[in-house]
């Protein structure tokens, strides 16, 4: 099925400088032994430049508003069905419209963490109840990821967290999302608490991979990486799993936007940190997320609410997902 992709828009603002210490949230790769992670982009923007990356996601906002033996194996994996590429192409999930909304209802977020971990089950409750409805949509079988909420740190079967200026990551070997009760306020740039956009991104963000594992696409873009002649080939491939990623949150958090309260001005905030986390900076063989452009793009894409099939990265141009 024939995917879509960012529309032609003004050419993007320089982006904001990294704060001293941030890094983006990395892909770490490993061979199959060991299930690889996704993570949550995690560089947050600094003061320089926010104005003019505002007066951009301005003007979107204002619119929107108006293996070889057939199996993949790896702990916690099991035997499961080798992924094709109409696995990411043509998935049933294109075909299934636009989210159901759940009537979402998420309680406020203070400084403590206990609040911030009642806020992300709440979510994370509607994330489970709104993708178990797409994928019957479907006729897929579907079952909720685990989840870590974590305040110290620990070990998971893809590997220890937290990392550097990374608050966020799925491990596909367990079917786990985990996310730093602290961290993903430290690695926001010191984003205000009532600005619940941002931080439920970050959760609908990870909650995508799982619903790209249980589709069979993650699969598929494991493997592709995993043969990748170049390095630029394995970014490239990176980068389409986690922008589709990013349209799945937008997607989810566009249905709910009505229940959860997500006005403009959260809209402009969720944008502006997501913009925030583009990785154009970055050497060609680290660039493992997207641009600050498409970083936004394709949750503007997923928020529209014109169906799942808008999602489709796959086969996307290459300059959608640079």
């Amino acid at each position: 099925m024939a995917g879509q992709y960012p529309p032609p828009a003004p050419a993007p603002a320089p982006a904001p400088p990294r704060l001293p210490g941030q890094r983006p949230g990395e892909y770490r790769y490993t061979p199959p032994r060991r299930g690889p992670r996704r993570t949550t982009g995690g560089t947050v923007a600094g003061l320089v430049g926010v104005l003019a990356a505002f007066v951009v996601l301005a003007i979107v906002g204002f619119w929107l508003f108006g293996d070889g033996d057939g199996t993949t194996r790896g702990p916690g994996l099991g035997r499961q069905p080798a992924a094709s590429r109409a696995d990411a192409t043509d998935n049933r999930l294109y075909a299934t419209g636009a989210l159901t909304p759940v009537a979402c209802r998420i309680p406020a977020i203070d400084q403590a963490p206990a609040s911030m971990r009642r806020f992300m089950d709440a979510l994370s409750d509607c994330l489970d109840a709104s993708w178990r409805t797409q994928f019957g949509k479907a006729s897929m079988a579907f079952g909720p990821p685990k989840r870590v909420f974590w305040e110290t740190s620990g070990r998971s079967p893809c590997g220890t967290y937290p990392n550097p200026g990374a608050s966020a990551f799925y491990c596909p070997a367990n079917n786990t999302m985990y996310v730093g009760l602290r961290h993903v306020v430290e690695t926001s740039g010191g984003e205000p608490l009532s600005n619940f956009t941002v931080f439920a991104r970050v959760i609908a963000h990870e909650y995508g991979h799982h619903v790209q594992e249980r589709a069979g696409i993650l699969r598929y873009g494991h493997r592709q990486m995993e043969t990748a002649s170049t390095a630029t080939a394995r970014m490239e491939t990176s980068r389409r799993i986690e922008l589709q990623a990013q349209c799945l949150a937008g997607a989810f958090l566009g249905a709910e936007r009505r229940a959860m309260g997500i006005t403009r001005r959260q809209y402009l905030a969720m944008m502006e940190d997501v913009r925030g986390r583009g990785d154009e900076r970055l050497p060609p063989d680290q660039r493992d997320h997207g641009s600050s452009r498409n970083y936004a793009g394709w949750v503007a894409i997923g928020f529209r609410g014109d169906g799942l099939a808008v999602c489709n990265t796959w086969t996307a141009p290459p300059r959608a997902v640079e």
